[in-house]
């Protein structure tokens, strides 16, 4: 799941596609893992991002209509989030392979969840190549060399 979330940021950054983290009560939970580390994470106490007025703001203000989703819980916070996403109007896509759960049984009831409510699962390579379109992408050669390197 890190691989698979890692893999998408790259790509989203090589597109400059916006990228926003929140944390879940970072100060007893953790933080981000390293690499993936955003300096501008929005911590927060509601499981739904949707409950962090910051998030949602930083959301409104980049003037996308859908939202890629990965992290941790599927059936939690990440499902949470979908929901409340997709009540203020956004489509919204999850990737099954940039989420997850202490359970394999947890994930799946979390992304049937997800699916049900409208939300649409997607594998990150797919979201990746929905972003570029086209093979004419002028950053198709750089964005190949991150599949490649990301199996």
């Amino acid at each position: 799941m890190v691989s698979r979330i890692a893999f998408l940021t790259k790509i989203a950054r090589l597109l400059d596609i916006p990228l926003l983290t929140t944390e879940q009560n970072p100060g007893r939970m953790g933080v981000t893992v390293g690499h993936l580390a955003d300096n501008n994470a929005f911590a927060k106490m509601c499981f739904s991002a949707g409950g962090c007025t910051g998030f949602m703001d930083a959301l409104q203000a980049t003037g996308r209509d859908q939202v890629v989703l990965t992290g941790v819980e599927t059936h939690i916070c990440v499902s949470l989030t979908a929901h409340a996403l997709l009540d203020a109007g956004f489509g919204v896509v999850v990737c099954p392979d940039g989420v997850g759960a202490r359970t394999l049984e947890r994930h799946k009831l979390g992304m049937e969840r997800i699916r049900d409510a409208g939300a649409v699962p997607a594998h990150t390579e797919a979201v990746a190549y929905e972003w570029l379109g086209t093979a004419e992408h002028p950053k198709f050669k750089d964005a190949l060399a991150i599949v490649k390197a990301h199996p």
